[in-house]
């Protein structure tokens, strides 16, 4: 393990969070079962890939799948809220998530020619960068380099399961400021507003809400990124107004009337993509950019969203 890495993100999170991270990623590296939220975790099966792969063919379904797959659509979500600053109504967050890059190189494609199209303010990314979850990840990030390229500063992010804490320095070399378990003031016209993100809580489970929300005043209006939706209610009861999130591909494969087999989450289905509320929180879980496992998806489109902020006050 490169040395100066590590000592960048020593210095950069604290040694504690560094050290946590790098432990946990080398013994929980490549685990099929135990570890995380949940027991079992198929995108470290390696078996899956050819079993999905065989099931698709036999049915008739995989070069639908992975045309699919290709075609990214832009979605738009509103968000109102009284709290919201004046100077923020109108305000547009672009949002992508879970990309695995290197293997969707056709969404990504269409992925860059849709940016530029795009009006917003700032760019969330909440995570899940590379493909798979262990090994070598300098594809992933020659592959976010051309994606960020076409991306309008100022741009966010946060990790998700499939990343490892060494992909952070190549990150923010790039200009994308991640969060990890810390906020940032977004300020405009002497207003403010606060963009919280959180360390991955799926897999590695070293998110802290606490510590990312512990400059936050009461009163402001505060956006949290975290990779999974899974903390709703710990983000809700925290005081958060707008929670964004992907990691479940909206179920990816799914049956007619997008229902998802699977979510790969512990969390209700109606969580599971698209806005939602819980409590006083609105939320947003994204079905992602790219595709886990297999570059396939049926039922369910490859998304970037469009989030605009509208102040409710009468």
């Amino acid at each position: 393990m490169n040395q100066d890495v590590v000592t960048y993100l020593e210095d950069r999170l604290g040694r504690l969070h560094a050290r946590q991270r790098l432990g946990i990623e080398r013994d929980h590296e490549a685990r099929i079962f135990g570890g995380g939220l949940n027991f079992f975790h198929i995108e470290n099966w390696y078996s899956a890939h050819s079993l999905i792969r065989a099931a698709l063919r036999l049915s008739g379904l995989y070069r639908r799948g992975k045309r699919n797959a290709e075609r990214v659509e832009v979605r738009t979500n509103l968000v109102r809220s009284a709290k919201l600053p004046e100077a923020f109504d109108g305000f547009t967050i672009l949002h992508i998530s879970d990309m695995h890059v290197e293997m969707n190189g056709g969404a990504m494609h269409n992925v860059v020619k849709l940016l530029p199209e795009l009006a917003y303010d700032i760019c969330v990314l909440t995570g899940d960068f590379r493909a798979k979850t262990f090994g070598p990840f300098e594809a992933a990030l020659a592959g976010m380099a051309q994606v960020r390229s076409r991306i309008a500063a100022p741009v966010y992010g946060v990790l998700g399961n499939h990343d490892t804490i060494l992909m952070v320095p190549g990150l923010e070399a790039m200009g994308i400021r991640m969060l990890l378990n810390e906020n940032q003031p977004i300020v405009r016209r002497g207003q403010r507003i606060h963009l919280a993100g959180i360390d991955d809580a799926h897999y590695y489970r070293v998110d802290n809400i606490q510590k990312a929300a512990s400059e936050i005043p009461e009163a402001a209006f505060s956006i949290l990124l975290s990779h999974t939706p899974e903390i709703y209610r710990q983000a809700a009861h925290a005081g958060f107004d707008l929670l964004l999130s992907g990691h479940t591909h909206g179920g990816q494969i799914c049956l007619p009337g997008s229902i998802p087999i699977t979510l790969d989450s512990v969390l209700p289905r109606r969580l599971g993509s698209g806005s939602w509320e819980y409590h006083d929180m609105a939320g947003y879980t994204s079905t992602g950019a790219g595709s886990c496992i297999v570059a396939v998806r049926l039922n369910c489109p490859p998304t970037i969203t469009l989030h605009r902020l509208e102040t409710s006050r009468s």
